[in-house]
């Protein structure tokens, strides 16, 4: 297991509040920076899927992502905190608290101590193409029902991914998708919906005058 060392941050690596029986969205990134896209994908699937809350976890830093241009963990929060200004949901950099690295070490780590509640990851279609090559990806779909959500580039590419077609049998309609955090994993859903243009290189890139790719 690759862990980082521990970073604790007072008000920024707790772990919010929650309760027996409640149904959570996890919704991991970078988030640097946070933009209106990645709010769209917070209100969509908090309504879609029927949500007690929604935690945005804001991570250490993505294996398969240059660091160079990352943002200090206390800064990413905050940012985040100011632009989901919503009752149910939290963003917490948690994670890095624990030294974890990769997505299955929270939700194996999140999934054993609260095992009372129904948690759902959450994902954007561009991250359902690359899944395959997240470490123990397979894990990840056998922990959590997951959910995806449409993103522009991605909406050919995603349905027909490594991972989307090894997972088929599991998908659900969307039509069902507030049932999706009382299944058992695996079980995934793939949500068309509003979408934005935005995306976090593209306005790094902007900042420091680079045309993007």
């Amino acid at each position: 297991m690759t862990l980082r060392h521990p970073i604790r941050i007072p008000g920024i690596t707790e772990l919010p509040p929650s309760g027996s029986g409640m149904r959570i969205g996890l919704f991991g990134g970078s988030f640097n920076p946070i933009h209106e896209g990645h709010r769209l994908v917070v209100e969509e699937t908090l309504r879609r899927l029927d949500l007690d809350a929604l935690w945005v976890l804001v991570t250490p830093g993505n294996p398969l992502k240059n660091h160079q241009d990352l943002a200090p963990l206390a800064d990413r929060v905050i940012a985040a905190r100011r632009l989901l200004d919503h009752p149910k949901v939290r963003v917490t950099g948690f994670e890095a608290a624990y030294g974890f690295t990769y997505s299955w070490q929270t939700i194996r780590y999140l999934t054993q101590v609260m095992p009372d509640r129904h948690f759902v990851w959450i994902m954007g279609a561009d991250n359902l193409v690359d899944f395959s090559r997240w470490e123990r990806w397979r894990d990840i779909a056998a922990m959590v029902p997951i959910a995806v959500y449409v993103r522009p580039g991605s909406s050919r590419r995603a349905p027909v991914s490594m991972a989307a077609s090894a997972l088929a049998r599991w998908r659900i309609d969307e039509d069902d998708a507030t049932r999706l955090a009382s299944l058992p994993a695996p079980a995934w859903v793939y949500l068309h919906g509003r979408q934005s243009p935005l995306s976090s290189s593209v306005i790094r890139a902007r900042r420091h005058g680079v045309k993007p790719k």
